[in-house]
């Protein structure tokens, strides 16, 4: 019996999203954090208010914080692959577990865009007939996320031919 409080089940084998998603999460805060962190220098060197200085420490003590979320959200990205349907975990404080049966998969995307691909990751995200129970998995190295594909297209594509 599991525990209904428990949103991710033990008795599968949780396969991690890459380390290097961390990195790409890390470089995206880093340019907003930039261009937010020029305009409050230029703002402070234009009035040479007080409330600058502040704002600005106020930033940077928010993206402190933002950088310990970034990682362990990262690390709470999984995914399992089971007989009948794939699983997808993630969230810190909402916790989120997607299970995606693969007789309801419509088609499989595999996408990357350039930040990702600098880093050599690859996004693989599940289209099904409901729009909210679309799934992805980020942060896969590009060989797994074309293996996860097929490997969901043909798992796919054998369940609507049983039907």
């Amino acid at each position: 019996m599991s525990d209904p409080l428990e949103p991710w089940p033990r008795t599968v084998r949780w396969q991690p999203v890459s380390r290097s998603l961390i990195w790409v999460e890390l470089v995206r805060l880093g340019v907003g954090l930039a261009i937010l962190v020029v305009g409050l220098l230029i703002g402070w060197a234009l009035t040479g208010h007080w409330s600058f200085p502040a704002a600005l420490a106020l930033v940077l003590l928010l993206a402190a914080w933002r950088v310990s979320v970034i990682i362990r959200a990262v690390r709470a990205w999984g995914y399992a692959e089971r007989d009948n349907d794939l699983l997808v975990r993630h969230g810190l404080l909402v916790r989120r577990l997607s299970i995606v049966p693969y007789a309801r998969m419509q088609f499989v995307d595999v996408t990357a865009g350039p930040l990702e691909r600098v880093f050599r990751l690859a996004t693989v995200q599940l289209h099904t007939a409901a729009a909210a129970s679309d799934a992805r998995v980020p942060g896969l190295p590009p060989t797994e996320a074309a293996r996860l594909r097929d490997r969901l297209t043909a798992l796919g594509e054998d369940r609507v031919e049983g039907l």
